[in-house]
């Protein structure tokens, strides 16, 4: 598991953290069942506190991409985790409320958002 951080971002650093670890999981970089650093292991590794591991692993915990045994670690969910599904639908569903915004702004009608969101989908469908 690769991260790096950056002390000029502006982003917390428990949120960098997160925020490239859930990528990793949704790139497929990391796998259902694999298992995560220690939270002392990446703290140490990436010189920074412990707590902010805490932080950012409790957060990905809730928001379904891994899960906790104690005892044994933590360990990365897979797409079929219901709390996972459920923060991908929230992101979409986010993501669809500014588009919609952005085309009433531009003045679009419903039937081009949906030939916009066809086209799109046919195009991402070919990658």
């Amino acid at each position: 598991m690769k991260i790096t951080l950056s002390n000029f971002s502006g982003i917390p650093i428990y949120e960098q953290i997160k925020e490239q670890i859930k990528a990793q999981i949704l790139s497929g970089a990391l796998t259902e069942g694999e298992k995560l650093p220690s939270l002392r292991e990446l703290a140490r590794d990436l010189r920074i506190s412990v707590l902010t591991t805490t932080r950012a692993y409790t957060d990905l915990e809730q928001e379904g991409y891994i899960a906790t045994i104690q005892g044994k670690g933590c360990y990365v969910l897979g797409e079929s985790s219901e709390l996972l599904k459920e923060q991908l639908l929230r992101e979409m569903e986010q993501g669809l409320i500014s588009a919609i915004k952005a085309s009433r702004a531009a003045g679009l009608d419903i039937s081009e958002v949906h030939k916009t969101l066809d086209y799109f989908n046919k195009e991402e469908s070919n990658d």
